[in-house]
């Protein structure tokens, strides 16, 4: 039975890209969504010498999908597009990576993704009613923060794009070349929205929980506390961790240093235990999303862990030949088939999506 384009729509609109993906009119319908940008779609009505003279995108996008344009040829022009982005991108990666690796700090300078404008809103333009002491403020204290975020924001986007380049370049891969919701390539047809991430601290924080053991946080505070070192608390919580576990390492104690084992020996753990078996890892993933941005589409997480030191796992994502190796090793030998079955829970509702992880330990 032929799948109409509005049920199609619909489906894509509720999530359901697996089921949309098993069937031949819906991987069509997600191959022609993933070309979505204007210019895309216009070479693929000129490539199957359609007669649209309506240019809107939404027109082409419903007229190419009825008009049943075969997937080989959809195949075709994907790759031919992206091969013409990825040549201008490939001429300067190996100074991109060369600038990646300056950067030495990862510090968000106190403004988180997303809230740039929020934070100068509640601290400076809401907060400080003196134009000189505004004026100081900016000076000492605004200028660097945004130093911090632009470059942590300018370091997330590029290393991105060189991960999900190492991924569309394999044979097995065939990439979305226009922006689409949840969708950044298609491994042997089936659509799966990468990403990238460490050994979340909250899971962590689970886990211990779940163990009756103190919360990371609590633990190096009491070490702290025992051997008299100082730790400032205004801190966000990864840099606390990452602060406090330094200077507790840096301690000539025993005390210390068996405090800190525990505590790695625990992470150690855990992460031996998701390369077994990912999939609780995966389930809590999909569990703790952002409600802004929930959805139970198909997603391949990539997990970079630094094992000698878990909080300098953000300079993975530049470290090109060890991803180019361990994820092509993935996609040499992924089946026809890819993904697992995840059920998960979110706001009292159960969802179903179609997921796997690969996890790159570097020690």
């Amino acid at each position: 039975m032929r799948l109409d384009f509005n049920t199609a729509e619909q489906m894509f609109k509720e999530d359901k890209i697996t089921v949309l993906s098993q069937t031949q009119d819906g991987l069509r319908y997600l191959k022609i969504r993933s070309l979505s940008r204007k210019k895309h779609l216009k070479r693929l009505v000129e490539a199957t010498e359609s007669d649209i003279d309506d240019h809107r995108v939404k027109v082409m996008f419903r007229c190419l999908y009825e008009k049943q344009v075969p997937i080989e040829l959809i195949d075709e022009l994907i790759e031919e597009i992206y091969e013409e982005q990825r040549a201008r991108r490939r001429a300067f990666e190996d100074e991109l990576v060369h600038s990646l690796y300056q950067l030495h700090v990862f510090d968000w300078g106190g403004i988180y993704r997303g809230g740039l404008e929020r934070t100068i809103v509640n601290n400076y333009v809401k907060k400080i009613w003196r134009y000189e002491t505004l004026c100081q403020k900016i000076d000492e204290e605004l200028h660097d923060s945004l130093r911090g975020y632009v470059l942590c924001s300018w370091y997330n986007n590029w290393t991105s794009i060189i991960i999900e380049d190492i991924f569309r370049d394999h044979p097995n891969v065939l990439p979305a070349v226009g922006r689409v919701k949840s969708i950044d390539f298609f491994i042997n047809d089936v659509p799966f929205d990468l990403k990238v991430t460490y050994l979340p601290r909250q899971y962590v924080g689970d886990k211990r929980r779940e163990q009756g053991l103190h919360h990371e946080h609590t633990a190096l505070k009491h070490l702290a506390d025992d051997l008299g070192i100082f730790y400032d608390e205004s801190l966000s919580g990864s840099q606390f961790l990452g602060d406090l576990w330094q200077k507790l390492s840096d301690h000539p104690s025993a005390k210390a240093a068996h405090g800190l084992q525990d505590l790695k020996n625990f992470r150690d753990t855990l992460l031996e235990n998701a390369l077994q078996d990912p999939s609780e890892l995966i389930q809590w993933l999909y569990e703790n999303q952002g409600r802004r941005r929930f959805d139970a589409a198909n997603r391949l997480f990539l997990i970079l862990v630094n094992k000698s030191n878990y909080f300098d796992s953000w300079k993975l994502k530049r470290a090109r030949p060890l991803l180019v190796e361990r994820i092509s090793s993935y996609l040499d030998a992924v089946g026809q088939n890819p993904g697992n079955i995840i059920n998960f829970e979110y706001e009292s509702q159960t969802y179903q999506a179609l997921s796997e992880a690969i996890i790159i330990v570097h020690d």
